[in-house]
């Protein structure tokens, strides 16, 4: 059977995951009945409840005599790593553009990590039933894209089709009979050659992603470069200069049919498969046969832009409400996370029981954070800080710079540029986008933009939509203002009292609930004020014969302000801390004690 390897890559929310839905249904991999759940590839908890695809995943169709293998690659910035990885095992990308947003930031991600590899792209114009969908427009963008990333003639010359996932159609110009997908199908087979292989060779493959199993232990995915991967032949597994990780044999070979993996006896060159029973390797090592002598070259990824540090939580309520709380077992974990994630980096902190963890984004250490905390860790996490460097030639500080575009109503555009401005970021395009809105485009610091989302939404009323895409390394920008207000910080352990918390709540703006455990040094609530306040949370009104307790009845607290994990970390500064575990974000200073705590602004102040 003929076989063809196609990734689908589009920016965030332009219906990658549910044109794959659609591809499943009407190819005949799901029976006429059968109930399957909407966007089924996304079968992570996380990546149901926030609408996103956080992982890479593949599946198999069938149509017309020829396996077609296609892999949903996330949209989203912060998991590009992904995205690198998954385009070195490929022979086509299909990239959808959202027919009303048209290129975005990681659209131009996406398809210059295409280009390089030498792709030749199809187009798809995705959501053309929306009512401000401008496609002639959105198909010119794409073509200036192209052009300016150095696209050869071949991969300027690429079939455009016109869809809609949602619907299920795909037409190859806007006047034909809008039926099915027939012709994105018809397309990719006959834009895409078969891929061309040495089937006589000793066996090799890259491993390209990484996922654990209850029952099989490691499975690693990847598409097979040479040769023929049969049931438990011997392999060994090399790095890539060369080295021996190990060796074994593939005691269960796995190929994907619809959204399973069935156990195949025998692979052949360019299909992509799953195989288990190797202890030790992992992305990008290549599994070969015991006579390849060299390894396939792999995919050089870019480098982490921010840092945390994750920590052992040490307060007060440490160990009471999660099971894993070691700092053993949180260096386990965060060891097995950079097996499978590339992008991510992990090192030993200088303080004890301390890990500096290094990725891409705050979105991605943030669902790195999120299913620790759900598996049941405890951790304390320092503020997000980028990663600087010094250029080499100059002899100057460089940090990571981020190209930002803004779609926002006219009347908001100024609140837009004047906070953007004060976070070092230069306006370098404005221009209308239809219906009232306004496109701006600014060149800044990634520092600028921690913390900086939640803000962005309260100034637009939430109509805001703002992208984002690393673009390299820039001169420092210089000190940048950070919080403006101090915090309320708890000078007493107990549970939070509604009489305190409401003679609290006119200094400022309180974060818990009456009846919340407390402890020294956690901090209560943002103080109206630039300076930290120590307040008591816990004092009972004292009763008499004239002051009874029944009067608290009529005391009205004003809602707490909540805070989710990502909007915690962008939240803290230098000296704060976000404490997480299963059941509670609290937030608290680093120095629990008073005393410590002076002793250390005194330190920071003299140097």
């Amino acid at each position: 059977m003929d076989i063809r390897n196609i990734a689908i890559i589009a920016h965030v929310d332009h219906g990658k995951t549910t044109l794959v839905d659609q591809l499943l249904k009407q190819s005949g991999t799901f029976k006429e009945h059968q109930q399957v759940a909407e966007r089924a590839m996304d079968r992570n908890d996380l990546e149901k409840e926030r609408g996103i695809t956080i992982l890479a995943k593949c599946t198999s169709v069938v149509w017309k005599e020829t396996r077609l293998n296609i892999v949903d690659t996330p949209g989203h910035a912060d998991f590009g790593g992904e995205v690198e990885r998954i385009l070195g095992m490929v022979d086509c990308a299909i990239l959808l553009v959202d027919a009303a947003e048209g290129v975005l930031p990681q659209t131009k991600f996406v398809v210059g990590k295409a280009l390089q590899r030498g792709l030749k792209p199809i187009v798809v114009i995705n959501k053309i039933d929306r009512q401000d969908a401008r496609a002639d427009e959105v198909h010119n963008e794409i073509f200036d894209l192209f052009a300016s990333l150095d696209a050869t003639d071949e991969q300027l010359d690429f079939p455009t089709l016109f869809a809609s996932g949602r619907q299920g159609w795909a037409v190859a110009s806007l006047e034909d009979e809008r039926k099915d997908l027939s012709p994105m199908f018809d397309l990719v087979m006959s834009h895409v050659a078969p891929p061309v292989f040495d089937y006589d060779a000793p066996f090799a493959m890259n491993a390209s992603i990484l996922d654990y199993d209850n029952f099989l232990g490691r499975v690693l995915t990847g598409r097979i470069e040479q040769g023929r991967a049969k049931l438990n032949m011997p392999v060994k597994v090399l790095r890539e200069d060369g080295t021996v990780v190990e060796t074994g044999r593939l005691t269960k070979l796995m190929s994907f049919r619809g959204l399973e993996r069935v156990p195949v006896d025998e692979a052949v060159a360019g299909d992509i498969i799953a195989v288990a029973g190797l202890t030790d390797s992992t992305i990008p090592h290549t599994i070969c046969s015991p006579e390849v002598t060299s390894p396939l070259p792999s995919i050089p990824v870019d480098p982490p832009t921010l840092a945390m540090t994750f920590r052992v939580n040490d307060g007060p309520l440490g160990g009471r409400e999660g099971k894993k709380v070691t700092s053993r077992q949180i260096r386990d974990r965060l060891l097995r996370e950079t097996e499978g994630n590339v992008a991510i980096k992990v090192t030993e902190s200088g303080e004890a029981d301390a890990f500096e963890v290094a990725g891409r984004g705050e979105l991605q250490l943030g669902v790195l954070i999120e299913t620790m905390r759900r598996e049941g860790f405890e951790l304390t996490i320092g503020r997000p800080r980028v990663l600087t460097q010094i250029n080499p030639e100059t002899g100057e500080k460089e940090e990571p710079m981020e190209d930002v575009l803004v779609d926002v109503d006219e009347p908001y555009s100024g609140v837009v540029v004047e906070k953007i401005s004060r976070r070092k970021g230069m306006l370098q395009d404005m221009r209308p986008s239809g219906g009232d809105k306004v496109r701006l485009t600014f060149r800044m610091p990634s520092r600028g933009l921690i913390g900086y989302h939640g803000e962005f939404l309260t100034d637009t009323r939430g109509t805001g939509i703002m992208n984002r895409l690393f673009v390299g390394f820039g001169p420092w920008c210089g000190p940048m203002e950070g919080r403006r207000n101090g915090s309320l910080i708890s000078n007493s352990d107990g549970e939070a009292v509604l009489y305190s918390l409401f003679s609290l709540q006119e200094r400022g703006t309180l974060f818990v609930n009456p009846g919340e455990k407390i402890y020294i040094g956690m901090i209560l609530g943002e103080h109206s004020r630039e300076n930290d306040l120590e307040v008591n949370a816990i004092r009972e009104k004292k009763l008499t014969n004239i002051r009874a307790a029944g009067k608290d009845e009529a005391l009205l607290l004003v809602p707490p302000r909540r805070m989710s994990l990502e909007q915690a970390l962008a939240y803290i500064e230098d000296d704060e801390l976000v404490e997480v575990t299963p059941s509670a974000v609290r937030l608290r200073k680093r120095y629990l004690d008073p005393h410590e705590r002076k002793k250390s602004e005194r330190g920071s102040s003299a140097a």
